[in-house]
């Protein structure tokens, strides 16, 4: 979890037809970009009924077709120890035996053997209950689990089990033990309850809401699973903007910002659900420049997300990817302060490296395998220092990660989780006169085009007025002047047309919007 103490953290939202972008900004620095794709098929938390399509003992897992092109991976490992009442309540419901979701009367079966076979417990054919646990990624499809969770924002629920467990974070033994007797006392029977870092100091009327909210997403699974075929779908996850504010909100928070009203009137009904007392921080922004403009977000994006990552000393990092692992090359530039040995400044850059190595890993959410080669340290407390410091600047990191100590040749090797691609973002512009082909269009053949584009959405698609982005150079091209190209084509069809520069567009790069702030597709 990202927890900023004393300082003021902004979310803002930039949604669109096709995805909505999440930045949250400490400080009005850029610490976390999220992108939550519309239709995309399999997202973190998402539960299918599957079939067991192979079992490979050799692996001590299975193979599970749930409807996609690459079918999911599920290692035993992943069963989880009610995996044989999961099976029993699962078959119960499609023959019909099963007809209510409580679980009060249900009688678990034994826990499978930690250290069992995968041939053991299933086979080809099978009908299976699972959730995913990692994105595709690359050529390999999702990783899935049968140990089916519900995340809460306090909790999280576990159905066929009794045990009560509570965040490490949370360090007060007289709260520990209030909490688990509160969390005894309301949990429904034959329910595991996980208590989350933020559930310290609530009252038990939100954590039984809580509760509450999860044993209904567990009714709504039983309810699709006496309905649904296999394989599909029997629940999705919340949507990336709502885990967000599920599992990030805290009092850090002092604006929201959402450029879409609909959006707006979603997010803020759902944080007066979640948490009252933060509804008046959620706003709709109304500004004439795009909502990542005007917070200096894209700016920040071209910074961050480039090969080169430069530092405010002047120090700098490369940062290259490979299909096996990341490679991070700590370079000091022209840091160097008088007065002080090379020990010293190495030191200083380390540190500094450090902490935004520990930014870049959470902002791009690379995951798998990370060598960071720094400035060689000679000294072994100076090596101690960079190894806290390293831990330090991922101490809040949500994925799980392993840091070791620096080597003898100045690497520190990070393994940390990946659930999901990297942020790939391009950063760097195509040939403004040829966009990347090697062939140049007229500059007439180009106004011809534009022209035939605004035709066909006022003609065919019937719109009233439209907004055109374009980078700054063009706007000006097409908005000097005593009758401009802006006021001509406005006259030509009798409709509202308005020409906007947006810096981060390329150069001859043009798109074109609706009144309600949607792009329209051509």
């Amino acid at each position: 979890m990202i927890t900023l103490n004393n300082t003021k953290k902004e979310l803002i939202i930039n949604s669109n037809a096709d995805e909505t972008e999440i930045a949250i900004l400490q400080e009005n620095r850029l610490v976390k970009l999220l992108k939550d794709r519309k239709g995309s098929q399999f997202s973190v938390g998402d539960i299918y009924l599957g079939k067991v399509k192979k079992v490979v003992p050799g692996l001590n897992a299975a193979f599970i077709q749930v409807g996609s092109e690459k079918d999911a991976f599920l290692h035993y490992q992943d069963l989880g120890p009610q995996f044989s009442s999961l099976q029993k309540f699962i078959d119960r419901i499609r023959t019909g035996k099963q007809n209510s979701s409580g679980l009060g009367y249900f009688k678990n079966d034994k826990d499978i053997d930690k250290k069992g076979k995968i041939d053991e417990v299933m086979k080809n054919g099978d009908t299976i209950l699972i959730q995913v646990v990692k994105e595709p990624i690359s050529t390999k499809g999702p990783r899935v689990s049968s140990e089916i969770t519900y995340a809460g924002r306090f909790v999280v629920l576990v159905p066929f089990s009794e045990r009560v467990s509570i965040s490490q974070q949370i360090k007060s033994s007289k709260e520990r033990e209030r909490l688990i007797r509160l969390i005894k006392s309301i949990k429904p029977k034959n329910f595991g309850v996980i208590i989350r870092t933020v559930a310290e100091d609530k009252m038990v009327a939100e954590l039984d809401t809580d509760i509450k909210n999860l044993v209904d997403r567990w009714q709504l699974t039983f309810d699709n699973l006496t309905t649904k075929t296999i394989p599909e779908k029997i629940l999705g996850e919340v949507s990336t903007t709502s885990a967000v504010f599920r599992d990030t909100l805290n009092d850090s928070f002092q604006s929201i910002q959402i450029d879409k009203k609909e959006l707006y009137e979603n997010v803020k009904g759902y944080i007066r659900s979640i948490a009252p007392e933060k509804e008046n921080i959620v706003k709709l922004y109304k500004g004439d420049k795009p909502i990542f403009e005007q917070f200096g977000i894209n700016k920040q994006i071209k910074q961050l997300f480039g090969k080169e990552v430069t530092m405010k000393s002047g120090a700098y990092l490369v940062i290259e990817h490979t299909e096996a692992l990341h490679v991070i090359d700590v370079n000091s530039g022209y840091r160097s302060d008088a007065g002080s040995d090379q020990e010293t400044n190495a030191l200083r850059v380390n540190l500094e490296a450090a902490e935004e190595i520990g930014r870049q890993l959470d902002l791009r959410d690379m995951g798998g395998i990370i060598v960071v080669d720094f400035i060689d340290l000679m000294q072994s407390q100076n090596r101690k220092a960079l190894y806290d410091k390293m831990r330090e600047s991922m101490a809040n990191d949500r994925a799980k990660h392993k840091i070791l100590p620096q080597s003898k040749f100045g690497l520190i090797q990070i393994t940390r989780q990946r659930v999901r691609p990297e942020m790939d973002i391009k950063v760097s512009d195509k040939c403004p006169s040829c966009q990347g082909t090697g062939e140049v269009q007229s500059n007439l053949l180009m106004m011809d085009d534009i022209e035939t584009k605004i035709k066909y959405i006022f003609d065919e698609l019937k719109h009233s007025s439209l907004t055109m982005h374009v980078h700054p150079f063009l706007e000006a091209y097409l908005t000097k002047g005593m009758i401009s190209k802006e006021k001509k084509w406005s006259w030509a069809f009798r409709k509202r047309i308005k020409v906007k520069g947006i810096k981060f567009y390329e150069m001859v790069e043009y798109r074109f919007f609706a009144s309600d702030g949607n792009e329209i597709k051509l």
